[in-house]
C-alpha cells in the first residue's frame, strides 16, 4: 500500500494498516521523542502516546500538507503536554533580551558522536531542553514557544540562552576530558 492508501485504511481503523504505518514512521518519531525526553524510556512512552493520538485523530488529517509533518507536530505536542503535567513550578524570568554569545567551535561538535550530543541535550533541565529543542531544532519562534509553554517571550529567550550556556560548558568539558560539574541547578 502507498501512503495515501495506508492513511485511508487507518481512518477505517484497519489494524494491519496501523501496524504498517507505525513501522514506517516509528524510528523517525522516536528520534524526535529522544530530543524532548530525558531518556529512552520516557521517549518510548512519548512515542506510544503520540501514536495513540495519531490513530485517534487521523480522521482530522485532510491530505493537505505533509503527513509526516502532521505526525511530528502531534509528537512534539505530546512531549509538551507531558512536560506541562510534570512541571509543578512555573518561574517567570523577566530578563532583558539576551544577546546570544554562546559559541561552540564547530570542529568540537563535528568530532563528537551524535549520541553524546543528544545525551547532553537530554540532560538539560526540562524547561531548558523544551525551549532549546523547540527553537533550535524545530524552528519555533519565541512567541510560539511562549504560547505552547505558557511562559513569557523573555523567559523563552532566557531559557534558550541558559540551555546554550550549559551545553557549551558540557561540550567544552567533554572535549578537554574534564569531568562535568552538576550544571542542572536553576532549571525546571
Amino acid at each position: 500500500m502507498n501512503l495515501e492508501q495506508l492513511i485511508k485504511a487507518c481512518k477505517k481503523h484497519n489494524l494491519k494498516a496501523q501496524s504498517q504505518l507505525y513501522q514506517m514512521y516509528k524510528d523517525d518519531l522516536f528520534t524526535l521523542c529522544l530530543k524532548y525526553c530525558k531518556n529512552k524510556e520516557e521517549a518510548q512512552d512519548n512515542l506510544q502516546d503520540a501514536f495513540i493520538a495519531i490513530f485517534s485523530t487521523i480522521k482530522s488529517y485532510k491530505n493537505s500538507g505533509s503527513f509526516e509533518g502532521w505526525m511530528k507536530r502531534i509528537t512534539i505536542h505530546k512531549a509538551i503536554d507531558k512536560y506541562k503535567k510534570e512541571s509543578h513550578l512555573n518561574i517567570v524570568i523577566n530578563n532583558d533580551i539576551l544577546e546570544d554569545n554562546t559559541l561552540i567551535e564547530s570542529d568540537t561538535i563535528n568530532k563528537m558522536p551524535l549520541d553524546q550530543i543528544l545525551k547532553h541535550i537530554q540532560d538539560l533541565p526540562p524547561r531548558y531542553r523544551m525551549v532549546f529543542n523547540l527553537y533550535e531544532l524545530d524552528n519555533y519562534s519565541h512567541k510560539d514557544i511562549s504560547k505552547l509553554l505558557n511562559i513569557s517571550v523573555n523567559t523563552s529567550k532566557s531559557n534558550l540562552h541558559r540551555a546554550k550556556n550549559i551545553l557549551q560548558t558540557r561540550i567544552q568539558q567533554q572535549s578537554t576530558n574534564v569531568s562535568p560539574k552538576n550544571l542542572t541547578s536553576n532549571g525546571n
